[in-house]
């Protein structure tokens, strides 16, 4: 099998995985904003906000650690695995030790606005800390499926895991309510019981949804043993130390902005600001869906490609195609937003839309990041990755701080963008002097720049009109298969 058959095939089966899951958990947007109004969404979008940093934390790492270690040492897969679960199950306990005899206090420092009691915060926060654990325990679990190239049972989880999640919200927000309204047989006892417009039953849905999949997974949690091979023990500490802040600079990147809007922004008007950015802000889940597939496809194949002669070739043609293949994405967003912004099922939230292209565009640099900083995970300085992740999130933190103030939820938009296109630019420039890789520059900067022309054109000048965008999409996709014509033809014949 070629490489580039071979990277394709591994990036198609877990993306694919990613994608249903994704598609299907989008269904929870126009849910969310159809049922809810934009202070009360932005309850979901703190809640979850502090939630993914938290993940990072209670990760540890060990995702990036397990597959390089399993690089490094295929004949101690059992320690690897071992050594990789027991690390986050110590923490997730720390963690819960920490958190829920501090919940009061933990509320008081989360909630935003006036509107919700603080003992609703509690049992908010109760419910993030059961599904913040259940997931740290899958972290490894799935690892182990990735690298023992069993997509199929990796795939089917994720897709259950994100059903579960789905129809509960659905029986929660929409049977329920309609059963009880419509006074239909049982009715009685629904009505006993539940809340109408209770935010928590999404929060109680993500719960059962976690421990199913804690459940499905038994079977490599069985496989487990209490032990773990010390010295490899202190190396993977210290790989994946730097993973961690780097992940979670990220992490700080990404949700920040969110919990600083709440934050920042008077009383008056914090929900309803930070309601309406986060759903607008869903509109990128294309690119960031992307991001995300691709990453699942490209970090295994990278470190098991490592030893190859030609190995920074291939990198050097995955990001040609990756920036293409974001560009148009990025354009074929813009292009459509018109009919795209009806996935927010509410036009209440509909005057947040200019936020869109600097977010979708971040995501552009991100994902080249992400090609980038193979570099320094496979010459073992991860301590790059950490410095350049943590100017990432001093940028992000700085700017919003400084103008959100006056510029609110488009503040956010622009920092997050200015802070990935730092990374991006810091990771080129470190990882060409210590691991060189011979990336066409002028090229991915030729399609980059050339697709902001458009969006700008398309989103600005324009005003959104649908044809004129849509033309300008075809016209870039046109003029990158007429210029990559002959690598695509060879790719093909293969």
């Amino acid at each position: 099998m070629s490489t580039a058959k071979k990277f394709a095939g591994q990036t198609a089966i877990y993306g694919l995985s990613t994608i249903i899951q994704r598609l299907l958990s989008s269904l929870l947007t126009p849910l969310y904003t159809g049922a809810y109004l934009p202070k009360v969404y932005s309850i979901f979008s703190t809640m979850f906000s502090y939630a993914s940093i938290l993940q990072a934390v209670l990760a540890f790492g060990m995702e990036t650690t397990f597959f390089r270690y399993l690089n490094k040492f295929p004949d101690k897969k059992r320690q690897v695995y071992n050594n990789g679960f027991w690390v986050i199950f110590v923490v997730t306990i720390c963690f819960l030790l920490l958190t829920v005899p501090f919940t009061h206090t933990l509320a008081g420092l989360i909630k935003i606005g006036k509107d919700i009691p603080q003992n609703e915060f509690e049992l908010y926060i109760k419910l993030f800390i059961g599904i913040l654990i259940l997931d740290a325990w899958c972290v490894i679990p799935f690892a182990k499926l990735r690298a023992d190239n069993r997509p199929v049972k990796y795939g089917s989880i994720k897709v259950v895991n994100i059903i579960i999640t789905v129809f509960f919200n659905l029986l929660f927000i929409i049977a329920i309510p309609y059963w009880i309204k419509h006074q239909l047989y049982g009715w009685h006892w629904f009505s006993s019981w539940y809340v109408h417009g209770w935010v928590a039953y999404a929060f109680l849905s993500n719960l059962i949804s976690s421990f199913v999949t804690l459940l499905m997974l038994l079977p490599e949690l069985l496989g487990l043993e209490l032990k773990f091979d010390k010295v490899m023990f202190r190396l993977m500490l210290i790989y994946s130390g730097p993973i961690l802040v780097a992940n979670l600079s990220y992490l700080v990147n990404e949700n920040l902005d969110k919990i600083l809007l709440g934050k920042l922004l008077p009383v008056s008007i914090s929900e309803q600001e930070v309601g309406i950015y986060s759903a607008c802000a869903r509109l990128s889940i294309f690119a960031s869906l992307f991001n995300q597939a691709f990453r699942m496809g490209a970090e295994p194949f990278f470190f098991s490609h490592s030893k190859n002669k030609n190995a920074g070739y291939t990198y050097a043609k995955i990001m040609d195609y990756f920036v293409i293949t974001m560009c148009i994405m990025f354009l074929g967003v813009v292009a459509n937003i018109e009919i795209l912004k009806h996935y927010v099922n509410n036009r209440a939230y509909w005057v947040g839309l200019d936020v869109v292209p600097p977010l979708l565009f971040g995501y552009v640099a991100l994902g080249v990041y992400m090609n980038l900083s193979v570099w320094y995970k496979l010459s073992d300085q991860t301590r790059y990755g950490l410095y350049i992740s943590c100017v990432g999130a001093a940028a992000t933190i700085i700017l919003n701080v400084a103008f959100i103030p006056k510029y609110s939820y488009m503040a956010s938009a622009w920092a997050s963008l200015a802070a990935y296109t730092i990374m991006m630019i810091l990771s080129y420039i470190w990882g060409q002097k210590n691991y060189p890789i011979p990336y066409n520059l002028k090229k991915n900067l030729a399609y980059i720049i050339a697709s902001l022309v458009f969006v700008y054109l398309s989103f600005y000048i324009f005003k959104r009109n649908i044809f004129v965008g849509n033309a300008f999409l075809l016209l870039f996709a046109g003029g990158a298969i007429f210029f990559e014509w002959k690598n695509l033809k060879a790719i093909f014949s293969k």
